[in-house]
């Protein structure tokens, strides 16, 4: 093996040719991660950047599914999935494939949905993805608010939180997306309500190991690893619980209070009584 040797002058030319390479170019104060983020309705300096690029993390487009027999194998019965049924569709999206995706764009019929979930604080929710008449495309923005998802519509890259339910940046900041009900349980509890449901296949177009256990130090840490504009210490940053927001008022109940009394329970959430209904 020959071995490189440089001389002084040589070196020096490699620096210079070093410093003549362009830069890439720098994003204009007002951009973060490709997308304008000042005159919102959020603070833009409370949006920490998740480490990915924009669709860094790909959304699911057209995804496949399993009917029938073909679902036999594909999931265990304790594996954790969020349910839709809407129109007497039932779909189960399981956990090991929205911790990889956090997004999927789907059809319920003529009805477009965005499936969304942020596995940094374990939000499962739903959405009707038509806003204003207008469908909306959804994907990742890599972008965090809170320690939660900021996802972003391909229409107008406008960013959308997800716990707000509102678009906080760009053309359509302050526009409220409309949420669709959905469960998260197990693959087993969602089959006993909804035998027939399709499951959400792995066949993804992607080059993903769905049965690697994402964030899974994350979860077991204590902290949290984003900034949150209000800290709460009456229970740990990462206690699991039911988040209820009813007209503005809100409530969360710890799993571990939950798991000492009885389902259904029947509880007032500002204005409005709220039947709250478990199974652990």
């Amino acid at each position: 093996m020959r071995a490189l040797k440089l001389s002084g002058h040589s070196l020096a030319i490699l620096i210079l040719v070093a410093l003549s390479l362009p830069a890439a170019a720098a994003e204009p104060p007002s951009y973060f991660n490709g997308f304008e983020v000042e005159n919102g309705i959020i603070d833009p300096i409370e949006i920490d950047h998740g480490g990915p690029g924009r669709d860094g993390i790909p959304a699911l487009d057209a995804p496949l599914f399993h009917a029938g027999a073909e679902r036999d194998g594909k999931i265990r019965a304790g594996d954790r999935v969020l349910g839709v049924n809407y129109n007497g569709v039932s779909k189960a999206y399981p956990i090991d494939i929205l911790d990889h995706h956090e997004i999927v764009n789907d059809m319920f019929g003529d009805t477009p949905m965005t499936v969304t979930f942020c596995p940094l604080c374990g939000t499962g929710m739903v959405f009707y993805a038509e806003v204003d008449g207008e469908v909306l495309n959804f994907g990742v923005s890599g972008l965090i608010y809170n320690s939660d998802l900021l996802l972003y519509d391909r229409n107008t890259l406008s960013l959308w939180s997800q716990l707000m339910k509102t678009a906080v940046t760009g053309p359509l900041a302050g526009s409220k997306l409309t949420q669709v009900p959905a469960q998260y349980t197990t693959w087993e509890g969602w089959q006993q309500q909804y035998p027939e449901s399709l499951l959400l296949s792995r066949e993804t177009g992607h080059l993903r190991d769905y049965d690697k256990v994402m964030y899974e130090e994350y979860r077991r840490l204590p902290m949290v690893l984003y900034s949150t504009g209000h800290q709460d210490l009456r229970i740990p940053a990462k206690t699991w619980v039911v988040g209820i927001d009813v007209g503005g008022a809100a409530l969360a109940l710890p799993f571990e209070q939950l798991d000492q009394l009885q389902a259904p329970l029947e509880i007032a959430v500002g204005d409005s009584k709220v039947t709250v209904q478990w199974d652990r």
